[in-house]
């Protein structure tokens, strides 16, 4: 079943160019509501509000984004091996749990685009912040810190503070 996008993205009310032309305020009023086609020589032309076309750019971008990092972390669990100079290389520090729980969260963020406000953000912050955590998992210097023996040196109940000797200082 192929995907219908122009009856998804669009509902749309469809105008001529002549239409437009003639009453432009009733067509842009009608696309604050839902978007408008406009047709012209047998072209078709788009028009709706900049902050819903910034948003379906958003989604699209994300959703490509989507696509290649869960793609990389299923061929990792699966142990394949992938191309050093990939995009997402950063993601072979982690095993198969961790790359199931990073699948979970994009997904389930993925999911909420289109129904919550922030969605595509809150999807970007979340890759984010596994990107953060590999360069850490990755990082030679934090592995020594958090591997290092730490002599613990405990701290001593403080003695009262002589107020004689406390003048001299």
């Amino acid at each position: 079943m192929p995907i219908e996008t122009s009856t998804n993205v669009y509902g749309d009310e469809i105008v001529n160019a002549t239409e437009l032309n003639r009453q432009p305020g009733r067509i842009l009023d009608i696309a604050l509501e839902r978007p408008v086609t406009i047709t012209r020589n047998d072209r078709y032309f788009a028009l709706l509000p900049r902050e819903q076309m910034a948003f379906w750019v958003k989604a699209t971008t994300i959703s490509k984004t989507v696509f290649e990092l869960i793609n990389i972390a299923y061929r990792l669990r699966l142990g394949e091996q992938i191309d050093p100079n990939h995009l997402y290389e950063w993601l072979k520090v982690f095993d198969a749990e961790e790359l199931s729980q990073l699948i979970a969260e994009v997904e389930t963020e993925f999911r909420q685009i289109g129904l919550e406000t922030g969605a595509i953000d809150r999807l970007d912050a979340v890759i984010h912040e596994w990107y953060e955590s590999a360069l850490a998992n990755s990082s030679p210097e934090l592995a020594i810190a958090f591997t290092d023996e730490v002599d613990e040196v405990l701290l001593t109940q403080p003695t009262a503070f002589n107020t004689t000797e406390s003048a001299r200082l």
